[in-house]
Order: structure tokens, then C-alpha cells, then sequence
């Protein structure tokens, strides 16, 4: 049971530190009914039992109005009033001393901006503080001390808060679409010139792969259609010069056997 409890006030100290903005060392703010009670049971003082509560180091607040109170109330409380005055006094704006509920709701009152953690026994008073978010309050049952849980005004204004933290302001929303505009005329400007460009060098290069296919399908041709004419077909198409051929060689053969009968006679 007990690792339990510690679990489950670990968990509340941590939803308020995420969602409420509550940083070590914790600050506690004590009246003198929470103070009285430590004193009874002897429980030990109450840094001790606040920081092994918390899990974390403490620091212990108390008002000019609840010493006031704890001193109205005579002689049983003379160690409950010694325990508040070695606490920290926190200012509270009250010329005329009112009474430590009220002193205590002042302070509180506007979403708790100095993040205390409150320790009273007054049931009352708790009531009050779930209603007020970021106010966690804290009490004594005989000889153990408790965290109260979250109550649901303080879980509805933590999801309030996160959907306004989500959603943009009108003029968040103008600045965007704004500069969403700029940027996409920007990029079609780009474009545009980056196209005009492409299709300047696309042309270029068409036109050089056209004109070398062309030459080359031309040269290809032309190199298909040339007649390969033979020695037969040329002295064929041109029998004058065929006749001036045979003539020369039979009077060479003739110049070559005169000679050889000339020279044997």
C-alpha cells in the first residue's frame, strides 16, 4: 500500500510539473490548521514530511495573517505558531489581517502564477482550490499525510489550454498563407525561366541530332546507290578504247619476236 501511495503522488507531482509549470524545489504554503495537526501527531517536522511527500526537495511558506491567527488562538497553539515562524513569510497584500482562508485564496486566486502547493486542513477550503486550476492541495489524515488527485477542473483546463496551443491565431494564419503565396510565385517565376532555357537547349540539341541523322541517312544512301561498275561493263560501255588495248599488246608481242629473230639471224 505504501509503495503504492508513493507511485500515485509521484504521478500527481508530475502531471503538475508537466501541465502547470511546477519546478524543484516546490513551494509549499502552509496554514496554521496543517501546522497544528503535525504538531499533534507528532509527525516529525514538517520539511522533513513535505520533501519524502513530494519526492523532492521543499520550501515552506506561511503568511503574516495566519501567524496572526495561530496567535489569536492562545497558548494551545504556541508550538504550531514556533513551527510557523521558522517558515518563510510570503508577502500578502493585506493592510488589516483577515483570516487565513482568505489570505490563503488572495494568493491563489489567479491560477495560482507562483506555484504553490497548498497544506491546510480545512475541507472547505480544499473544495474551493478544485476549482481554481493549478492549485494542488495537500492534508493530513492521523499519521499520514496525502496528495489530493487532479479534479476534473483542473484536467479540462490543461485540455483547453492545449487546443488553443494548437490552433493558430487569425494573424499567425494571414502571415502563412501570405507567405505561402510569395513563395509559390517565386517558384513559378523559377520554373518558368528554368523552362524557357530547357526548351531553348532541348531545341539546339534537336537540332544537331536531326541534321547529323539526316547526313548520316544521306551518306548512307548515297553509299547504297553507287554503281560498282566492273573492268568488263567499263571496256564494254567504251569499245574504242578496248580495240586501242588489244592493238598495243599484239604489236608488243610483235616488236618482241622480231627481236628475237634478229638476234638469232
Amino acid at each position: 500500500m505504501r509503495l503504492k501511495k508513493h507511485k500515485r503522488n509521484r504521478k500527481v507531482v508530475r502531471f503538475y510539473s508537466t501541465c502547470y509549470g511546477f519546478r524543484e524545489p516546490f513551494k509549499v504554503l502552509c496554514d496554521g490548521t496543517f501546522l497544528h495537526h503535525l504538531v499533534l501527531n507528532k509527525l516529525g517536522s514538517p520539511q522533513e514530511v513535505l520533501s519524502s511527500l513530494l519526492s523532492a526537495r521543499a520550501m515552506l511558506f506561511t503568511t503574516r495573517c495566519i501567524i496572526s491567527e495561530l496567535k489569536r488562538l492562545g497558548e494551545s497553539f504556541s508550538e504550531s505558531l514556533k513551527s510557523a515562524l521558522s517558515l518563510t513569510i510570503t508577502k500578502c497584500e493585506h493592510p488589516n489581517r483577515v483570516s487565513a482562508s482568505n489570505c490563503i485564496e488572495a494568493i491563489v486566486k489567479d491560477n495560482n502564477s507562483y506555484h504553490f502547493f497548498v497544506a491546510s486542513q480545512d475541507a472547505d477550503l480544499r473544495k474551493t482550490f478544485r476549482e481554481i486550476p493549478g492549485v494542488p492541495a495537500i492534508y493530513a489524515i492521523r499519521n499520514s499525510l496525502f496528495l489530493d488527485q487532479p479534479s476534473a477542473c483542473h484536467l479540462q483546463f490543461v485540455r483547453t489550454a492545449e487546443k488553443e496551443r494548437l490552433h493558430m491565431k487569425e494573424l499567425e494564419l494571414e502571415t502563412i498563407n501570405r507567405r505561402g503565396k510569395r513563395s509559390l510565385s517565386d517558384q513559378a517565376l523559377g520554373d518558368g525561366t528554368e523552362s524557357i532555357g530547357d526548351t531553348a537547349k532541348g531545341r539546339d540539341v534537336r537540332s544537331t541530332r536531326t541534321s547529323w541523322a539526316f547526313n548520316k541517312k544521306d551518306k548512307s544512301k548515297f553509299k547504297r546507290k553507287r554503281a560498282k561498275v566492273s573492268s568488263s561493263v567499263a571496256y564494254s560501255s567504251f569499245p574504242p578504247l578496248f580495240l586501242i588495248h588489244i592493238i598495243e599488246v599484239a604489236i608488243s608481242f610483235l616488236c618482241q619476236a622480231f627481236s628475237m629473230w634478229i638476234f638469232k639471224v
